[in-house]
């Protein structure tokens, strides 16, 4: 008759040892991740920025490495230069040109005030209607005392955000360097720490930069094309200070719901009641609304779904919805979040299916790692990526 050996007694305290372990090591993480998503958060953008960088230069980064047989940093050097001469360089250019126009604008004569001449018919015809006693000088008046107010807190605030806006692109520089001369091992070093199976890191990876160049050149593209035909517009409109107007455009149709309604809107209103020009008013309104608004609406979703795998409803959305919920950020946080979430659901699906093979019927899908090739690359052609760069 056999005895069974009696369990080891050290064996149930050292369990519970450890599982005290790991819930102090996991609220160690959740305190410490919190707590360093609140000292990061005012720098989000900008590494956002730099990572989405790195997906558009990278290929550039690779060229040079290999070409020129230099190590990752030179390469890495080599290509922040490049995407500093190219885009940052022009791009500071081409706010000062319009800073320039907007100084000499309000140091013209009148300034800020409206022609009191082009007054006089539009104020005669209020106090008529109204039986008001106003004056082009009263409402100068009031004119000048709203854009004070409006633009006094504007004024204080601007070497803040000025100082910010430096901080955020040498952030971004410094974040481009070391994502370009650094990248693999930092890779190689988060995949470590994700409890995720690798061919779906792999798969993530894709998504992010699929969707990251994607949602790049489709707001660029956009921004420039309504840029060029806001520009037209006011050209033929008969408009003044054209090129301040159209970098203004500019900027304003990177953000939606803004957009360049705010400043073809605001001239076409400028044209009508102070130039007094019906016809162009009405015409320019009419192309701002019906071509410079559209296109928009029409070259982000097709750009967005041409580049990844995004429906051109659903990208359209993510981009509005990113927006309105998380502020400019949200322009690119949208579309990938609403990537991930279908690259999630893909992952799910393909463990429930690979589940499914062992099933009594013997039905089912194949294995995951057979599956890893659904974002467009076989997990090796991912991994040879990733070793070059």
């Amino acid at each position: 008759m056999m005895v069974e050996s009696p369990s080891n007694p050290d064996a149930q305290p050292k369990r519970l040892a450890r599982l005290v372990s790991l819930g102090v090591i996991l609220g160690l993480v959740a305190v410490t991740g919190l707590l360093s998503l609140r000292v990061m958060s005012s720098f989000l953008l900008p590494l956002l920025l730099a990572a989405m960088l790195v997906v558009i230069f990278g290929p550039l980064h690779r060229w040079l490495r290999e070409r020129l047989t230099c190590p990752d940093w030179v390469a890495a050097l080599l290509t922040t230069l490049f995407v500093l001469v190219i885009v940052l360089v022009p791009l500071f250019l081409l706010v000062a040109r319009a800073g320039g126009d907007a100084v000499a604008m309000l140091r013209t004569p009148n300034g800020l005030k409206l022609d009191p001449a082009v007054l006089d018919g539009l104020v005669g015809k209020v106090n008529d209607a109204t039986g008001m006693h106003l004056t082009a000088e009263s409402v100068n008046g009031e004119v000048k005392k709203l854009a004070e107010e409006w633009l006094g807190p504007i004024a204080a605030g601007a070497p803040v955000v000025i100082v910010k806006l430096i901080i955020g692109l040498l952030v971004m520089t410094v974040s481009l360097f070391y994502f370009l001369a650094d990248g693999r091992r930092m890779l190689a070093a988060v995949t470590k720490l994700i409890p995720l199976d690798s061919h779906y890191q792999w798969q993530l990876l894709e998504e992010f930069e699929e969707v990251s160049r994607a949602v790049v050149s489709s707001t660029l593209l956009a921004a420039i094309v309504q840029a060029v035909l806001a520009g037209f517009g006011f050209y033929v409109a008969g408009l003044g200070n054209v090129f301040l107007l159209t970098l203004l455009t500019f900027f304003g149709a990177l953000v939606p719901f803004v957009g360049a309604a705010a400043v073809w809107g605001g001239a076409s209103l400028y044209l009508l009641f102070f130039l007094k020009n019906t016809w162009a008013a009405a015409g320019l309104a009419l192309w701002g609304l019906c071509v410079v608004s559209t296109v928009d609406n029409i070259i982000k979703p097709i750009v967005l779904h041409g580049q990844s795998k995004l429906h051109p409803l659903l990208a359209l959305l993510s981009v509005l919805g990113g927006v309105g919920a998380l502020g400019p950020i949200g322009i690119f946080v949208g579309p990938i979040a609403v990537a991930f979430l279908q690259a999630a659901l893909t992952m799910l699906q393909t463990e429930l299916d690979s589940m499914g093979q062992g099933s009594p019927d013997g039905k089912g899908l194949p294995s995951p790692a057979g599956m890893a090739s659904s974002g467009g690359q076989k997990p090796g052609q991912l991994h040879e990526r990733s070793s070059r760069g």
